[in-house]
């Protein structure tokens, strides 16, 4: 039987390069639903899904097509048989269970690298944003208020700050050269130090440690069980008063109602998000800060990124087809290999 992908979404921008990497028109099977509970029962009923892989490849996220990858699809796909290789199409992944994948023996892959530098320049911008309080300087003049409430006295220059970054994989480290640039001294934690890490980027070997040094703490780890509000009140306390925490990672990585209330009482100055933990909704308290700024998760919207992931999740799948393996390979699973 002749291998055949399908794609849950729409396959965007990348339709040229599809076309070179596969015979498109005989291994693509574009197939999407609306609910969990349809799609279990076509995939159950044998209609067009005789496939050894499934890419979530799109811009139309799983959770929005057939949910997300959870016990009930996971288990769907394996009772076919067929499917070997579930293909993400984003670096973070936590919406695919990828410890039932691993137990009815599907791999996962995502698409690390090609979101780095637009995730990295979305912080770059809240780190901006927040220190200057470019955002609330943008709400006064749209409300023909021009500068008014504004202070010089509660924004600082980008030069000279502390950058602590927590997480220094693709994204962190992009962000890191480009901070460096203004410059600002950069600090990072993770859970091991870095052999990629320039020597201007400091390593510090705890996260209260980096949290004590930072005027601006930006997140940079994936969505895990041990990641759930890895920065809780005990961190945000640690920081200096008046510093700013920016997230681009997941809204969950963070209490935010550790966070809220140390923007109510002034322990933080401000926070730059483009994530939420309940997304799309967004915490209307925290819109009661002007000085925050708050983006609806527009790490990676645009065409050249978007094109760069749907390409590297369809590379992925060219690799397993032709080599048995894809180069990217969730950690979890490459930790079983």
């Amino acid at each position: 039987m002749s291998s055949r992908i399908m794609i849950c979404g729409n396959l965007v921008w990348a339709h040229e390069e599809a076309k070179q990497l596969f015979d498109w028109s005989r291994r693509y099977c574009p197939y999407g639903f609306s609910r969990s509970r349809r799609f279990s029962r076509r995939t159950k009923s044998g209609r067009k899904v005789c496939m050894e892989l499934w890419a979530s490849t799109g811009t139309t996220p799983p959770q929005i097509s057939i949910g997300v990858f959870d016990t009930e699809i996971i288990d769907a796909l394996a009772e076919m048989g067929t499917v070997k290789w579930i293909a993400h199409n984003g670096a973070g992944y936590d919406q695919i269970d990828v410890f039932r994948c691993a137990e009815k023996g599907i791999s996962v892959s995502n698409t690390p690298g090609a979101v780095d530098d637009a995730t990295a320049t979305t912080a770059l911008y809240l780190v901006i944003s927040c220190l200057r309080n470019y955002a609330w300087a943008e709400q006064s003049l749209r409300q023909g208020t021009f500068k008014s409430g504004l202070h010089p006295g509660r924004a600082r220059d980008v030069t000279g700050r502390t950058l602590g970054i927590l997480g220094l994989g693709g994204i962190g480290l992009r962000l890191a050269n480009l901070a460096h640039a203004f410059p600002m001294r950069v600090v990072y934690h993770s859970r091991n130090k870095s052999a990629d890490a320039p020597e201007w980027c400091e390593y510090v070997d705890s996260l209260e440690g980096l949290c004590r040094e930072s005027d601006v703490l930006s997140l940079h780890v994936p969505l895990r069980e041990e990641t759930v509000h890895l920065v809780g009140e005990k961190e945000i306390r640690a920081m200096k008063k008046g510093s700013i925490i920016v997230n681009t990672a997941r809204g969950k990585v963070v209490d935010e109602e550790a966070m809220i209330r140390a923007l109510e009482d002034g322990h933080l100055s401000s926070v730059g998000l483009d994530v939420y933990p309940n997304e799309p909704f967004v915490n209307p308290r925290l819109l009661e800060f002007p000085q925050n700024a708050l983006l609806p998760h527009m790490g990676t919207e645009n065409q050249d990124s978007q094109r760069h992931m749907e390409v590297r999740a369809l590379t992925n799948l060219r690799d397993f087809l032709r080599d048995g393996q894809g180069k990217d390979l969730v950690p979890e699973m490459r930790s079983k290999l």
